[in-house]
């Protein structure tokens, strides 16, 4: 009788760590989920940024004068008139600004814009697998909490 009681606290004791390891791997994988979520956010949100630069870029290559607000910084804009064909200044990173005809510019950002694309779907396709884990791992909690309940 003793030893079938200690068998039957060691099978509670495992379980028990599986809920804990359970537990453990949901977190991680919620953890997880939440950031690619931020990640595919800023994503997006550069995404939004390049095609409203293209749009710009192809504005004012119409050929006519533009009038434009430069931001100056919290909240303070200067007038300007931007000449048709100007030369467009592209920040290519780490602080460093090249100048580029409009074709140029918006090749450059068009190529920008493919790779944020292939950056979002790898995003979300890591978000998906992630979130599926997690439901299976769920699934699998629920089972084994539904089995070890005792039945009547």
């Amino acid at each position: 009788m003793n030893a079938f009681i200690s068998h039957l606290t060691g099978f509670l004791y495992m379980s028990e760590e599986q809920a804990q390891q359970f537990l453990y791997r949901m977190q991680m994988l919620e953890s997880i989920a939440a950031s690619l979520d931020q990640k595919e956010g800023a994503i997006v949100n550069f995404l939004r940024e390049a095609i409203a630069s293209v749009d710009s870029i192809k504005n004012l290559s119409a050929g006519q004068e533009v009038e434009s607000l430069i931001p100056l910084g919290i909240g303070a804009y200067a007038k300007a008139n931007i000449i048709p064909n100007s030369k467009i200044l592209m920040d290519i990173g780490a602080g460093i600004a090249v100048e580029k005809d409009h074709a140029s510019a918006l090749n450059y950002l068009e190529s920008r814009i493919k790779e944020l694309q292939v950056a979002l779907n790898e995003t979300s396709a890591q978000k998906h697998q992630a979130m599926m884990q997690l439901e299976q791992l769920k699934e699998q909690m629920n089972q084994m909490m539904q089995s070890e309940t005792p039945k009547q």
